[in-house]
Parts: structure tokens; sequence; C-alpha cells
């Protein structure tokens, strides 16, 4: 797809403050620490996402509006991140809240590493999602640190893992599967 312009369209860090837009959107969904903000920045050919070293840093949901007809939704993530358990369950809450009320909410990319596989919080996700009947993607990120033969055998692991979800492989660092992306997510817009 080509990026023609990118806007940061506001952000909301309470359930029912997000920002009224009129385009179709799709939230990015990850544990901390799993590639959220470089996937975004590389789908989008800029940096528009912080990167961070530390886990924890996305606090609040963060509207991006593409080409001023699509929106992606960048959730903060889950698991392991230096902050409170109130935080933590603040969180969550916002994110249940929009994944539930969102007008506009086309569906879900959800990303997985590579290299560790789905955990109990991914399995979570999917099922909340499949019970408020949201279209998910799974995206494993971070594939350029395999070799062709490990990458091979863990999409293996990772297909057989998310059975009806066949994972797409991506890497911020080389591009690989950025089109692929691309058409996944146009499809449910």
């Amino acid at each position: 797809m080509k990026i023609t312009s990118v806007e940061f369209a506001g952000a909301a860090a309470r359930p029912g403050t997000y920002p009224k837009l009129p385009h179709p959107e799709i939230a990015i969904a990850g544990r901390s620490n799993v590639g959220k903000s470089s996937l975004i920045n590389r789908l989008l050919d800029r940096k528009i996402a912080r990167i961070s070293a530390t886990p924890g840093r996305t606090q609040q949901l963060n509207f991006f509006v593409i080409n001023n007809n699509l929106t992606f939704v960048d959730l903060p993530g889950y698991g392991y991140a230096q902050v409170s358990k109130h935080d933590r369950a603040q969180w969550q809450h916002l994110i249940e809240d929009y994944l539930v009320n969102a007008q506009h909410l086309r569906g879900v990319v959800s990303i997985v590493d590579i290299l560790r596989g789905p955990e109990a919080e991914e399995e979570a996700l999917w099922e909340f999602l499949a019970y408020h009947h949201r279209p998910v993607l799974v995206v494993a990120t971070k594939c350029d640190k395999l070799k062709r033969s490990e990458l091979e055998q863990q999409r293996r692991l990772l297909t057989a893992q998310v059975k009806d979800r066949p994972p797409l492989l991506f890497s911020a660092e080389t591009g690989m599967g950025k089109e692929e992306l691309w058409q996944a997510v146009l499809a449910l817009v």
C-alpha cells in the first residue's frame, strides 16, 4: 500500500474518550517488547510510533489516521511492564472497553514474538475477540532473528498453536511480510 499521509489523531487514557473518527479502525495488540511500534513504523514507512527499550511505554490508545481513510489504534502492551498493578488493571479495562465498544473497529492485529510463541495472554485475547466477534490477524515478529530452517520450524510450531489463524511472518528490520500484512489488513476493511 502506498502511504501518502499519516497523522496522529489523538490518544485516549480513559474509556469513552476516544477520538471521533469516521474511518475504519485496525487495532494493534501485543505484549510489551514484542515490536508493536517497530511494526507500525515499518508499515507506515515512517517513525511515528515511539520505540523504547523499556517495556510498557505505550500507556494509552494512540490513533493514527492513514491516507485519510484508515485508522491504526496502537494499544498498550500487556504482560511484563514496569508499572503498578493498578495501572495495568486500568490499561486492561481501557483495552477491553475499546475492543468491545469501538464502532469502527474492523479487526485486531495480534503480534506474537516468533522466538517465544503465544502465551496465556495471547490465548486470552483471542478468546475475548472471538467471543465479541472481532476478526484477528496473528503476526509473528522478529523473523529476521532466525535462520531460514529455524524460521520454518517456528512457523510450523506457531501454526499448530494458533490453528484457525495461520500466522503472517514479519520483520520490521527487513520488511519481510509487509505487503502480505497490508493485504490482510485491507481485506478486513
